[in-house]
């Protein structure tokens, strides 16, 4: 019944494939079509009848992401299955078995190496655009698809330019559907769709999380995506500095630019060249008045312990210090003062990162997308790049000017 109301996007591609890949917007109906598609395979004419496939690994970022989404969202599984043909959770196996015997094995991305024992015959994946271990688990899950004449996967998926889904979208066998958040109007709140349009249409985020477009590297960028990819790292070495660095914004409206709030640290092993710096946290804040903002910064600074403040006065001057200073009295601070434009500030911080001297622990989604829009000829984003000039002001205290480290912070009554 799903074949004759489903979406282009929704229905499976005739032909010879081994991975179908549904790339589309926030609420384009990825989750519906990766539901039905497991029932396609798993079911037979009748309730008791065998299907074209027995064994089925759902895989997703977390188990509490594949339970609530995939099995049990409004979407998932169990909402996609008549009364008649309704698979049965066991949740001390993380398993789902229908009435004919079939299994779908619940599995983390978080954990590939669970991949390792099991045997499927089709797969469905979801999201990995957002995994945090999207290789090592897209590769374990290839060696676990050994069951059957033709093992097939599904990947649903809101797209971002990782390496791993670039080349599953250049293999021969994938096939492709895409769509926009708009293709599943009917089934989506009008003041959703109406909010996020009005806020993100036209943005590079909202051509990708509301066109379904896999963006690529704008060009003249100073940085690249692939950059982020090859240096990142989940937990944070031990670091002999740490910096928060602020750009403040020029009002508190909520239209008005974000104060970016950014937290690096550096390991100085032998001499300067041979540092290697760490961004730990985007925690820029949007639309918040001097105490909110200034509030995020110290507690910032306390989380991470860090070692000083630095702060852009160009916008606010004294100001900025005395907000900072009102929250906390024994702020170790620095004032910086922009003397040159963002992109000639922003390029020796991006040649850092071309030789491989900065990583990121985890992923800082917002800030990684508006470095990838700082070109040589500008800014290409929406706004300013508030996240990037508080970037290149911790990495420039802690790498490009060295002599920063040794400089005695300003603490008032000291």
């Amino acid at each position: 019944m799903f074949e004759f109301w489903a979406l282009e996007h929704q229905r499976a591609p005739k032909g010879d494939w081994a991975t179908w890949v549904v790339m589309g917007g926030r609420g384009a109906g990825k989750t519906r079509a990766g539901a039905e598609w497991v029932r396609q395979q798993v079911e037979g004419s009748r309730p008791s009848d065998k299907g074209k496939c027995r064994r089925v690994a759902l895989v997703g970022e977390t188990v509490e992401q594949v339970r609530e989404v995939m099995i049990f969202g409004d979407s998932g599984i169990i909402a996609c299955c008549p009364p008649d043909r309704k698979p049965e959770w066991h949740a001390t196996r993380k398993v789902l078995v229908w009435p004919n015997g079939a299994e779908a094995w619940v599995m983390s991305a978080s954990n590939p190496e669970a991949l390792r024992g099991p045997q499927f015959d089709c797969a469905w994946v979801d999201e990995l655009a957002k995994w945090k271990k999207a290789r090592e688990c897209w590769d374990m899950l290839q060696f676990a698809l050994r069951l059957g004449e033709r093992p097939q996967q599904m990947v649903t998926t809101t797209p971002r330019s990782i390496a791993v889904l670039r080349e599953i979208l250049e293999a021969r066998n994938t096939v492709v559907t895409t769509a926009p958040t708009s293709a599943n109007k009917i089934n989506l709140a009008r003041s959703f769709l109406d909010k996020v349009y009005c806020e993100y249409a036209g943005s590079r985020m909202g051509r990708q999380e509301l066109d379904g477009e896999l963006l690529e590297d704008v060009e003249g960028a100073l940085w690249q995506l692939r950059v982020f990819d090859q240096a990142r790292l989940e937990e944070r070495p031990a670091l002999d500095r740490i910096v928060v660095a602020v750009d403040p914004p020029a009002s508190s409206k909520v239209t008005s630019d974000a104060c970016g709030i950014v937290v690096a640290g550096v390991k100085m092993q032998g001499p300067p060249q041979d540092w290697r710096a760490y961004v730990l946290a985007d925690l820029s804040v949007q639309g918040a008045t001097p105490n909110v903002w200034a509030r995020a910064v110290v507690t910032a600074a306390e989380r991470f312990e860090a070692d000083r403040v630095v702060a852009e006065v160009n916008q606010g001057g004294k100001m900025v210090e005395s907000v900072l200073r009102q929250q906390s009295g024994l702020l170790p601070y620095r004032a910086v003062r922009a003397k040159r434009g963002k992109v000639t500030r922003a390029e020796p911080v991006a040649a850092l990162y071309e030789q491989g001297r900065v990583a990121h622990v985890g992923e800082m989604r917002d800030l990684e997308d508006q470095m990838c829009e700082m070109t040589l000829a500008g800014f290409k984003g929406v706004g300013s790049p508030d996240r990037v000039d508080a970037l290149v002001w911790a990495l420039t205290d802690l790498m490009i000017d060295p002599s920063a480290a040794y400089q005695r912070p300003q603490v008032r009554g000291l």
